[in-house]
């Protein structure tokens, strides 16, 4: 980039954020309270686009927590390192028609709990390419050139050693997974660690809520990072809220799956809100294309606290037409309410504890909640016994 057009960039920016910060100046919220549950320290996911790790990773921890065990900081990377082998192995078999790329679900992290445990942070750091922070966009670009070639076979034949070369390059970033660890003078591998620990990724599900699945059955989310076509239960939209206000009205934390691209969500301002007034959509979503467009972003509430009534059918337009996409995933630990009583979740991001005024939270209003939650992952203890039953859990 010419030095002067960045400089001219930097300054707009500068003052795009000071009009910001004076629009909202006068509609700052004050929330009370209503639950908070136990949580482990913010992350930062960096330069990647693995808000999936880092969103249900901090789930786990607070499922920890609940179970008993003293605070965690478990390997997000561990656990994208090991998705990264199972994707390139499903896009081999697809003949280079999947989907490889660093995003994911909350369920690739149990797949792989499930199959390889999990590690603390500590034993596996996932930066073995110099960087002060974790980016993977290199890795990720040339590990799919070379399947992109290994999969036009030009050898004619299936070369044995394509799984091997490809891993060794995932190695070289990221560095070799290990088969076991000495934690506090004890002896572990990850899986029984993570059996220690008393975690079960059994007891896990994930629930959506769209119109076009049939309700109550398990549906196969069209979504292009449910990369493994993975099965979610399919909810009514009240059901799926019930959950939500069950499960953390109860002590379970939910990991949550949506869209963060509307122009009422602003992690700088700490709450996400779905203003009467249409929204303008965003390109993207993760932290860098946010800060980007922050200038298109500015004005995003409506001084009358009027938000849309969402409803079913609202929630599939939007999903249908690509308003409504999967494009991050946090942590959903509490609830709260502002001045007016209107109901908010607290989130926990991954986009640093400095990334914001409070501590990389944000509070996501119910009624944005209802139209832009794509899923959840939740204990099956944390869902109501009627709706359990209507599941057949």
């Amino acid at each position: 980039m010419n030095k002067t057009v960045a400089i001219f960039i930097s300054l707009a920016f500068f003052a795009c954020n000071q009009i910001w910060a004076q629009e909202v100046e006068t509609q700052q919220k004050v929330f009370t309270t209503l639950v908070d549950l136990p949580v482990t320290s913010v992350k930062n996911q960096q330069s990647t686009g693995t808000c999936w790790s880092f969103a249900t990773i901090s789930f786990i921890e607070s499922e920890l927590l609940r179970l008993g065990n003293s605070k965690s900081d478990l390997s997000e990377m561990y656990i994208v390192r090991w998705a990264y082998s199972q994707k390139a192995k499903r896009y081999f078999h697809l003949h280079g028609k999947g989907n490889y790329s660093e995003g994911g679900q909350a369920h690739d992290v149990l797949n792989v709990v499930r199959e390889h445990g999990f590690v603390p942070e500590s034993v596996y750091s996932g930066n073995q390419y110099g960087s002060d922070f974790h980016i993977h966009k290199e890795m990720v670009e040339s590990t799919k050139a070379m399947l992109d070639v290994i999969v036009t076979n030009p050898n004619r034949k299936v070369t044995p050693v394509w799984e091997e070369s490809v891993n060794a390059v995932l190695d070289t970033y990221m560095g070799k997974t290990p088969k076991n660890f000495v934690l506090n003078g004890v002896e572990y591998t990850p899986v029984s660690y993570a059996k220690k620990m008393g975690f079960n990724a059994d007891d896990y599900v994930e629930l959506t809520s769209y119109a076009d699945y049939s309700y109550y059955q398990t549906v196969d989310l069209e979504v292009p990072d449910n990369w493994s076509d993975d099965l979610y239960y399919n909810v009514q939209l009240n059901d799926l809220m019930a959950i939500i206000n069950h499960a953390l009205r109860n002590g379970f934390t939910v990991c949550w799956d949506g869209d963060v691209s509307e122009k009422g969500f602003s992690h700088r301002d700490g709450y996400a809100v779905l203003p009467a007034t249409k929204a303008v959509d965003m390109s993207d979503s993760e932290i860098a294309k946010w800060e980007n467009n922050l200038a298109d972003n500015k004005g995003d509430t409506s001084s009358d606290n009027r938000e849309l009534t969402v409803d079913e059918n609202l929630r599939q337009v939007t999903f249908d037409n690509y308003e409504t996409t999967d494009d991050h995933l946090m942590h959903l630990t509490g609830i709260v309410k502002d001045q007016n009583g209107t109901v908010y979740y607290k989130t926990k991001n991954s986009w640093a504890d400095n990334s914001n005024e409070y501590g990389g939270y944000l509070n996501m209003s119910e009624a944005y909640v209802k139209l832009k939650t794509v899923a959840i992952m939740v204990h099956k203890d944390a869902i109501p016994s009627e709706i359990k039953k209507k599941l057949g859990l």
